[in-house]
């Protein structure tokens, strides 16, 4: 990700961001926010979800998503995504809205498909706010980044585990290994006081793994830069935004300003 000062002159000027999130879970809809503490902290903004809709899978036919990209034929469920961000994003111009979902290990081969029905589904009703909006993934789940700061479970659970040596956005089914290790984990319950505790930083301390999240975080720090004159330097270093692995799919994004 190139470093890029403030675009004053392309954009309003925000004082402070609103995201709104749309997501695909429980936990994600209860709890997600949190993820987002450390920039929240700055005061400069705030996340909050907006609305939960069921996961949307690949539509592997150019045919069919062509017409997907038709106003006037486009499915029920798309277009209440579209609806539901533009009248988030309506409401003032420091609204935007992120759309993230998880990509289970059964769906990765299909993540461009996945990605590209969502960001079809926002273009085609944003039109010319569609840079507002973006699509992400949690890679392969949420709770797989439990594992990159085994802290913060010790925090609910108390145990000897060290932070996952590998990436842990290739760890198969996340969910399932914590509850091999703490048969009584509530995804929700437990989730949250995890969420409660996790840094972030640490999650993404090292360059070679997390690239989904980070492009999440990178895609956030984005929009303070356009739609501001705040210095967000820091967040270079602190989300290692400079030399950090990035997603190929998500990624495309961080140039829509």
């Amino acid at each position: 990700m190139t470093e890029q000062g403030p675009q004053s002159a392309e954009h309003p000027q925000c004082v402070y961001f609103h995201f709104g999130l749309i997501v695909t879970g429980e936990t994600e809809e209860q709890h997600l926010p949190k993820l987002f503490t450390s920039l929240m902290a700055t005061r400069i903004c705030t996340f909050k979800v907006i609305w939960r809709v069921g996961q949307l899978d690949a539509i592997t036919s150019e045919e069919r998503l062509k017409a997907l990209g038709n106003r006037k034929d486009i499915p029920s469920k798309e277009a209440k995504i579209g609806l539901v961000a533009r009248r988030y994003i309506k409401i003032d111009d420091c609204h935007f809205v992120l759309l993230i979902d998880d990509l289970e290990y059964d769906r990765r081969d299909q993540a461009q498909q996945v990605f590209d029905r969502y960001r079809t589904a926002l273009d085609t009703v944003l039109d010319t706010l569609k840079h507002r909006a973006s699509v992400h993934f949690l890679v392969n789940m949420l709770e797989a980044y439990y594992f990159a700061d085994v802290r913060a479970i010790k925090t609910v659970f108390g145990n000897s585990l060290a932070d996952y040596e590998g990436d842990v956005e290739t760890i198969r089914n996340p969910k399932s290994d914590l509850r091999e290790l703490y048969p009584s984990f509530s995804e929700i319950d437990d989730g949250g006081r995890i969420l409660d505790q996790i840094d972030i930083e640490h999650v993404l301390s090292r360059s070679d793994a997390c690239a989904s999240l980070r492009t999440l975080f990178a895609w956030c720090v984005k929009v303070l830069e356009a739609y501001s004159d705040h210095d967000c330097t820091g967040f270079y270093d602190k989300y290692r935004l400079h030399d950090g692995k990035l997603s190929e799919i998500t990624g495309t994004q961080l140039d829509n300003f």
